[in-house]
């Protein structure tokens, strides 16, 4: 990996980061070039190898699929996960199944990092609060775009470092590994996923029944040629009637009340 791709990988991390003001803010960057699926496919065309971005990036986001940050409280960092651990693995010729591997210890490195950032980040809302104070909103603007500065700093400089300096030493790991541990690694890659559907699962699922629902799905797509995509669709299509048949119940009629209970409603 040259310098300027780790650089361009280290900029979009950056973007890409929780607590980033541009590219619209949390929506365009932490939900959008932020996740893992997305990270895929920019890490692939840096380091020209799009095919294996996208297939290592839909891995590592079927880990993460069920993680939710209520607050900016955050379980991992899926953001180093993605921009770390997938060019570590393309870079040193792993495939998705070493992406995955890496993205686990690396999300709670970066969990770690972020930590660091906020308690930095700390001091620049009390610089805003003093130039409230003074009315001064030149020192109000100023204090929040320095609040911009050490998030850069470290989170884009350490995803460049790991990046640029790292991938030697994943390539050295990666070709000296002993065949039994790099099996491992193929069937830690796959299992980890499923923990992450699993996740989701346990989040989605208001009633006990619909997991019939997912079963289905699976049998469809193992007993059949259809496809995901004409499987969503067809998702689709029973999600609709499921929800026109809830919304056509017909309504309960409320309870007649007796002629005592009227007169007590009128009572002093």
């Amino acid at each position: 990996m040259t310098f300027f791709q780790a650089l361009l990988i280290g900029l979009f991390a950056y973007l890409g980061s929780k607590r980033t003001p541009w590219f619209f803010g949390v929506t365009g960057g932490w939900n959008m070039i932020g996740r893992p699926l997305m990270a895929g496919l920019i890490v692939g065309i840096i380091l020209g190898d799009v095919q294996n971005g996208v297939i290592a990036g839909a891995m590592v986001q079927a880990l993460f699929i069920g993680q939710i940050t209520p607050g900016g409280a955050m379980p991992a960092d899926v953001n180093w996960a993605a921009y770390v651990g997938i060019p570590l693995a393309l870079a040193a010729g792993g495939t998705g199944e070493q992406a995955v591997a890496l993205s686990v210890p690396l999300s709670m490195l970066g969990l770690g990092l972020f930590n660091f950032i906020m308690t930095i980040n700390a001091y620049f809302p009390h610089m805003g609060d003093k130039a409230a104070a003074k009315g001064d909103g030149a020192g109000i603007h100023r204090a929040t775009y320095l609040a911009a500065v050490p998030s850069f700093i470290l989170r884009a400089g350490s995803a460049m470092l790991l990046c640029y300096l790292g991938t030697p030493v994943a390539e050295m790991l990666i070709n000296n590994m002993p065949a039994g541990m790099l099996h491992f690694f193929e069937v830690a890659g796959k299992m980890l996923p499923a923990i992450g559907f699993a996740m989701l699962l346990k989040q989605s699922l208001s009633k006990q029944w619909m997991l019939v629902l997912f079963l289905l799905g699976w049998v469809m797509i193992g007993a059949t040629s259809m496809s995901v995509t004409a499987l969503a669709i067809f998702a689709t299509a029973v999600a609709i009637v499921f929800v026109m048949a809830q919304g056509s119940a017909p309504a309960v009629a409320p309870a007649p009340q007796s002629a005592d209970e009227e007169d007590d409603c009128y009572e002093e």
